[in-house]
């Protein structure tokens, strides 16, 4: 099974990052994840997309949901809401609507901050955009890792037990619910 991982933060050191980079120790066996490229994905125009079509950065990501058996989304939060790079990816990747590679995909969400509320917000709002697409979001376990200062050491390795733990619940519940899906688990 393979998981396409779309970082909301274009940050090199960002946490959300980070916690990324750990999650090949994390995933159940058999499974492999990367990530989305989502920098060079220009602001959205329609007027683009009807006179050029799709630009190639959007094309690439549309075909790595389409081809990836998940989504996770991995994102902080910028003003109480999703950061526009990421609104602006799933804008473009969305539309047409007819045949966007969201429809039926599954798709887990999970973040990180050093503030307090560990992504909540942002997580709400994605999920809004997510029923629009009509992507088939896993409810539980959430995964907003708050004061995240605390929980990585200075090499970037997730040092928190609470924390990988709850990771490898959602990485392993978004593997029993692809599955589920698929009609084969």
């Amino acid at each position: 099974m393979h998981i396409l991982a779309i970082i909301g933060s274009l940050r090199r050191a960002s946490y959300n990052r980070m916690l990324y980079e750990n999650l090949r120790d994390l995933l159940p066996d058999a499974v492999t994840i990367d990530a989305a490229d989502i920098s060079a994905i220009p602001l959205y125009n329609e007027d683009v997309l009807v006179e050029h079509g799709h630009p190639e950065p959007v094309k690439r990501l549309r075909e790595q949901i389409a081809t990836a058996d998940a989504v996770l989304f991995i994102s902080p939060e910028y003003n109480f809401s999703m950061p526009g790079v990421l609104k602006n990816a799933i804008d473009w990747v969305s539309r047409p609507v007819a045949g966007q590679p969201f429809r039926d995909k599954p798709v887990a969400i999970m973040g990180a901050t050093s503030g307090a509320m560990g992504t909540a917000r942002m997580q709400y709002h994605l999920r809004q955009s997510m029923v629009f697409v009509e992507a088939l979001v896993l409810n539980k376990p959430e995964v907003m890792v708050s004061f995240a200062t605390e929980r990585f050491d200075e090499k970037g390795t997730l040092v928190d037990e609470k924390t990988r733990a709850v990771v490898r619940a959602q990485l392993e519940a978004l593997v029993a619910w692809t599955r589920r899906l698929r009609g084969d688990g």
